[in-house]
């Protein structure tokens, strides 16, 4: 987005890129996020928790660093999801080889590890509280549960267990414990960072797939890989590629992912014990600490909104903000397939903006540098320019007349200037689509050219993009007065093969770049050349340094050199020929050289903050208060102290079901606040509130099918109404409910009602 001024600012003075403090008078619109420097130390918990303690370090990321220990009255925690605790079988070919025998001695094993002592929550089904599709699977977890507390202890031989990790050695501990050559089973803990590894992209500002935080497609990959089984791994299979194609309507998609998890789990080669929690520190003293925190139910601390949203106390538009994170930097540094471990997440998410994050308290997405509007269901033309990439020649070309499309998602760009002074342009949106397309091929014209993490990671892209076209750049204002922000705006259309589930329409192929075309070309022709790899795997299989553009002094060279030569031809790629002139290409290129001789490292973003300076546990990010960014400070403070809904009465009218509600409510005084529940009270008409209470819900038959799914925001006075009519036979059903305030699904209190339609 490149901002023109309408008024003469020099009233203003500021030192936009240094991350300088305001003089003279000030305009209200602060770009970027609250503090104007991030430092982020790779630190043992022991030594967090002395800076905690003397209130010298803001949070820490990964652990908890008090674990048995005092607490100190100032430190606060985020807990999220930390892992799956899980009970493994051998494959043998002895008697647990037998389904039957093998379910038996599981269901044996959950009755004793239900009561065991641990830092975990017994939970025998792979969907937990912290995805927000419990709901539809909350009567198949009371089942579960039920179904151990009914469980014998006899009835057969014990379990010989194997422990892998701490906690699961504590567990076993108190049982006995097998030998490593005599053993039946292993309990262990599998992180969800862990199982999410190879499925998560952070592709150059993208992020996904659509369901990474679903609990359907997490047991997924939890199970997948064990089943025996090949006609039952056949049969999941197949039921993921259904889900996954987006059957239409939420019933049939509950369905399906009932049915995936139910046959995951009927084998018993693994089954879900419980899950335990992850808690993060936090410095939240009077003066000193931080404030309106918010977090992600599964990715705590080392998620997009945390970043977004933490400021300092005494500093609320500015500060230093120091973190300490447990996981010393692993992965390379490179915006296609690094960043992997927790402290290099940390530094992408402040560095490289995503089009779209994560949703902190719920499985969706929140629109961060796109807005976008799907189109209506139905057939669309797809004008003849418009654009589709050419795997194999590695460029773009036009799709021609006559071809349609069942979806269109009419995207505006939030554009704004990289870090090395450029303009983002429609060629820097462009670009990603035909890179995922050409490193997503074992051979190319040019020889390999293909990586498995990029394949991986852009496969839901490439499997419903059917073209994308620049419309045009409009110009939006923002008005502070006596100072105005005209911003440009690229108008940019995605076509989609495939219709999909609306909540993950603008994930799948969003029109955005984190870094300009020129870097993501220097990047590859270093690839091409076999100077570099982008990913850890393809770098193993090849004998070839992980791609780093910031540590790698030897490789920086090469990227230089081969920088300077692409000035001197003003080299422009084929997928962008007739988008990007030769003047154009050839300033590009310098903006780039010159970037990397005042920074010592190429990696130049668009993001909020800038990589200042590194060592080999510390990393120095400054801001960058450019007034092209344009996201102010405070934009999502409403993911700040998530509050609560709970069903108090619920009343069947007819066809509607009528609910009456307790919401929680923050009361402030000064610097604390505190967190009240009281009867819910819609706000007056016309009046705004962050707050919005939306119900739930998903209808049971007696054969146990989703037959009615969805929400329901609908008031009748200060009662919410679920309105079902004309949708089910009749007939007795069980309608399960839980209420949403703000979209904060984590841990939802959740009602089974009866509900009856008469003949």
């Amino acid at each position: 987005m490149i901002v023109r001024l309408l008024a003469v600012l020099v009233f203003v003075a500021v030192a936009w890129t240094s991350g300088g403090a305001w003089a003279g008078h000030e305009i209200p619109f602060y770009p970027s996020f609250y503090a104007h420097e991030i430092k982020i130390e790779v630190m043992e918990p022991a030594a967090a928790a002395r800076l905690l303690q003397k209130k010298s370090l803001h949070a820490y990321v990964g652990a908890d660093p008090f674990a048995g220990g005092v607490v100190p009255s100032h430190v606060a925690y985020a807990e999220s999801l930390k892992s799956y605790v899980v009970l493994t079988f051998g494959r043998s070919s002895g008697a647990l080889a037998d389904a039957g025998a093998r379910c038996a001695a599981a269901a044996r094993a959950l009755k004793t590890l239900s009561t065991a002592k641990g830092a975990f929550t017994f939970h025998p089904y792979p969907v937990t509280p912290y995805h927000d599709d419990y709901l539809q699977h909350f009567d198949l977890v009371e089942s579960a549960r039920k179904k151990v507390a009914g469980q014998s202890e006899g009835g057969g031989p014990p379990l010989r267990l194997r422990a892998k990790g701490r906690l699961a050695e504590a567990l076993v501990a108190a049982h006995g414990r097998a030998t490593e050559k005599d053993w039946d089973a292993t309990l262990e803990e599998i992180d969800v960072r862990d199982l999410l590894a190879d499925r998560e992209t952070r592709l150059n500002g993208w992020l996904g797939p659509p369901w990474l935080k679903q609990g359907w497609f997490q047991a997924y990959l939890l199970h997948a890989g064990t089943l025996a089984d090949e006609g039952a791994g056949r049969g999941v299979e197949e039921t993921l590629a259904r889900r996954i194609l987006d059957p239409p309507g939420p019933s049939a998609r509950a369905n399906l992912e009932r049915k995936l998890v139910t046959d995951l789990r009927r084998g018993c080669e693994r089954v879900a014990v419980g899950y335990t929690l992850k808690r993060e520190a936090l410095n939240v003293e009077y003066s000193d600490g931080v404030e309106n925190i918010a977090y992600d139910a599964q990715g705590g601390l080392g998620s997009a909104i945390f970043l977004r949203d933490v400021k300092l106390k005494d500093f609320p538009w500015n500060g230093w903000l120091r973190l300490g994170s447990q996981a010393r930097p692993a992965s390379a540094w490179n915006p296609i397939a690094g960043f992997g471990d927790a402290t290099g997440r940390l530094i992408w998410l402040a560095v490289g903006d995503p089009a779209l994050f994560p949703a902190p308290n719920h499985g969706g997405w929140v629109p961060n540098r796109v807005r976008a509007a799907p189109s209506a269901d139905g057939s669309v033309e797809i004008p003849p320019d418009a654009l589709v990439p050419d795997a194999a020649a590695g460029a773009l070309h036009p799709i021609g007349r006559g071809a349609t499309a069942p979806v269109k998602v009419a995207y505006q760009v939030l554009a704004s200037a990289f870090h090395d002074g450029t303009k983002m342009s429609p060629a820097d949106i462009v670009y990603p689509f035909a890179f995922a397309s050409r490193w997503s091929v074992r051979e190319g014209r040019n020889g390999t050219r293909y990586d498995p993490v990029v394949d991986r990671a852009t496969a839901t892209l490439r499997e419903r993009l059917a073209a994308v076209k620049v419309v045009r750049i409009d110009s939006e204002i923002k008005d502070y007065g006596e100072v105005q922000l005209i911003y440009d705006v690229p108008q940019v259309d995605v076509y989609l093969k495939r219709a999909i589930d609306p909540r993950y329409l603008a994930v799948v192929a969003p029109p955005w770049s984190a870094i300009p075309w020129e870097l993501t070309v220097l990047m590859e022709e270093a690839v091409t050349r076999g100077l570099a790899a982008f990913s850890e795997a393809e770098a193993k299989r090849r004998g070839l340094p992980w791609l780093d553009l910031v540590r790698d002094r030897k490789l920086k060279d090469a990227l230089a050199s081969l920088a300077d030569t692409f000035e001197r031809r003003a080299y422009v790629p084929d997928a962008l020929r007739g988008l990007v002139t030769v003047a154009e290409a050839r300033q590009r290129w310098a903006a780039l050289r010159r970037f990397h001789r005042q920074h010592g490292h190429f990696l130049v973003t668009n993001g909020p903050y800038r990589l200042e300076k590194w060592s080999s546990d510390s990393v120095v990010l400054g801001v960058f208060r450019d007034l092209s960014y344009p996201l102010p400070v405070g934009i999502y403070d409403q993911y700040a102290l998530p509050l609560k809904a709970y069903v108090i009465k619920a009343e069947q009218r007819g066809d509607r079901l009528e609910i009456q509600a307790d919401v929680e409510k923050v009361s402030k005084f000064e610097r604390s606040y505190k967190i009240e529940r009281e009867p819910f009270r819609p706000p007056p008409a016309g009046e705004q509130t962050r707050d919005a209470l939306v119900a739930h819900y998903a209808v049971l038959s007696g054969g146990d099918q989703v037959v009615s799914a969805g929400t329901s925001r609908e008031l009748q006075g200060d009662r919410l109404v679920v309105d079902l009519r004309g949708q089910l036979a009749p007939g007795a059903y069980r309608i399960l409910v839980a209420l949403a305030l703000n979209g904060n699904l984590v841990n939802p209190a959740v009602k089974v009602l009866p509900y009856r339609v008469g003949d």
